[in-house]
């Protein structure tokens, strides 16, 4: 079993903070909203830092807080590509690969160290094309 964590993009981390912050320094004082904003906060930074990738077997297990917990079997990959989509994902970076599996599903996710990320999984599942 290895884990991977997701790698961190800092400039959308800090641009959700200022966005976070900025309220409560520039509006007048609420009680609930700044308690409102510093758990919305507080569930971000959980989501970043508790964002990862196992490869259990012969299985990828992705996590991102208590949201997302997805088991895929690595054999069913078909394609990894990189990409630098926005889409909502289980990836705290913009750096990011996206897993094609099955017919026509995907799923994208952020690994700290992407090469050897796909090493790992090319030496369960060989056949699978890889586009940087």
């Amino acid at each position: 079993m290895k884990k991977y964590k997701s790698g961190i993009s800092y400039g959308l981390l800090g641009a959700i903070i200022v966005i976070m912050i900025a309220p409560i320094i520039f509006l007048p004082f609420n009680i609930l909203g700044m308690i409102i904003n510093l758990l919305v906060l507080v569930f971000i930074f959980h989501l970043f830092w508790n964002t990862y990738y196992i490869i259990d077997g012969k299985d990828l297990i992705i996590k991102s807080g208590f949201l997302v917990h997805k088991k895929l079997a690595i054999n069913l990959i078909s394609k990894i590509s990189e990409t630098s989509s926005i889409m909502s994902a289980p990836a705290a970076s913009f750096d990011r690969l996206e897993i094609n599996y099955g017919n026509y599903s995907s799923i994208i996710i952020s690994p700290k160290n992407k090469s050897d990320f796909i090493n790992d999984i090319l030496k369960i599942n060989p056949v699978i094309d890889i586009n940087r």
